[in-house]
């Protein structure tokens, strides 16, 4: 049975546990759930003040994915930092429905294919239609029209919300298959994880020396990529995913404005979506703490994108999700004290719609409820653009 990386990441995480004696042999995520779980965030961070720029041309593009992220936990996240985040000075706000083309709950390989494509498709796709036909991307948009592309994400790359964006294949498992795709993608700029797909695979290709022939350079590090200029940059960091928030630090603001930097340098525009991957993990292991962790780095970089866009007056920017993951429900708490109590209702995702999350010009176009598909059509609809 093929195990994609929630499942494999949370048998992992058990076996180890159980290993360590911190949780009995037979623990199970349904008896998890029965639990409320209380989280503090001990020590609140600020928060960005900004003011909406005020023209009305779109030159970039930013696409903010938080994977697995709802109202739920936005407002959880809103009320352990005090009452406040950078994501409150979002200009427009608007609902997306997330079912796929064969199922009411959507994965990431079809939530994001419709956010990548504009069209829905099929459960466990990725940048493919129903029949599993290549759908044209907004990285392909951003190329055609002689933009800059981009992707940062903080999982490996063949995963399913990178994969919507610069591959194509009828089945998200498919992990070496899909990194072979990353040579055709076009992408000026790939940061994330995932080195043994590239490297060290069955079919003894090593997808770092074709990137290289490709006219990429290949960086390993965030240091080697904190002194790069330009050019066609291809970053992976870790062997699978990158760790969590606490050993990562800020890499993904990091990356993402190195990412705004380097396209930057194009006068005709960019387009870079953003992911905060690792939301959906612990939705799906019912961790209120791990992820209430990870909504606050996505959080953080969301403001330093934000005010980016404020000083640049040309760039709009979109936070969403693919999707809900987890069920969760906020039961109690207290604003003072950065204090929740949450409780969830599912170890996969749910059929909740998703907020749609919009600053700078252009931002009136996503208010309202409205198709996941419908997002590829506002920004491809937008003037300049």
């Amino acid at each position: 049975m093929k195990m994609n990386r929630v499942n494999r990441n949370y048998w992992l995480a058990a076996v180890l546990m159980i290993a360590l004696g911190a949780m009995p042999a037979g623990v199970s995520a349904q008896s998890k759930r029965d639990v409320e779980q209380t989280y503090v965030l001990n020590q609140p961070y600020e928060t960005v003040k900004l003011k909406a720029p005020k023209g009305k041309k779109v030159k970039n593009v930013i696409l903010m994915i938080g994977d697995g992220m709802s109202l739920m936990h936005v407002y959880s996240a809103w009320t352990a930092n005090r009452g406040k985040l950078n994501l409150d000075n979002a200009m427009a706000v608007g609902l997306s429905k997330t079912y796929c083309m064969d199922k009411l709950i959507t994965d990431s390989g079809a939530g994001g294919t419709a956010l990548a494509t504009g069209q829905k498709t099929i459960y466990h796709a990725v940048g493919v239609d129903a029949k599993g036909n290549p759908l044209t991307t907004l990285v392909d948009v951003a190329k055609e029209t002689n933009r800059s592309a981009g992707v940062v994400v903080t999982c490996r790359l063949n995963d399913a919300t990178p994969a919507d964006f610069c591959c194509h294949n009828i089945d998200r498992d498919e992990a070496e298959a899909i990194t072979v795709d990353y040579l055709n993608c076009g992408a000026d700029f790939v940061f994330g994880g995932g080195s043994k797909y590239f490297e060290n695979r069955t079919d003894g290709r090593n997808l770092f020396n074709e990137l290289q022939g490709k006219g990429y350079q290949v960086l390993r590090s965030w240091d080697e990529l904190a002194k790069a200029k330009g050019g066609k940059l291809f970053t992976v960091t870790d062997s699978l995913d990158l760790p969590v928030p606490a050993q990562r630090g800020d890499i993904l603001a990091k990356a993402s404005l190195k990412a705004i930097e380097v396209l930057n340098q194009n006068k005709k525009g960019f387009f870079l979506m953003i992911e905060g991957s690792q939301l959906d993990d612990y939705g799906h292991f019912n961790d209120l703490d791990m992820l209430m962790q990870e909504v606050h780095d996505f959080d953080r970089t969301i403001g330093k994108v934000f005010e980016w866009a404020a000083q640049d007056g040309e760039t709009l920017v979109i936070v969403t999700a693919d999707h809900e993951t987890g069920g969760l429900t906020l039961v109690d708490g207290n604003l003072a004290e950065g204090k929740i109590v949450g409780k969830f209702s599912t170890g996969g995702h749910s059929g909740v719609m998703v907020p749609v999350y919009a600053f700078g010009p252009g931002a009136e176009q996503f208010t309202g409820i409205y198709e996941n598909s419908d997002i590829f059509k506002k920004i491809t609809a937008l003037k300049g653009w």
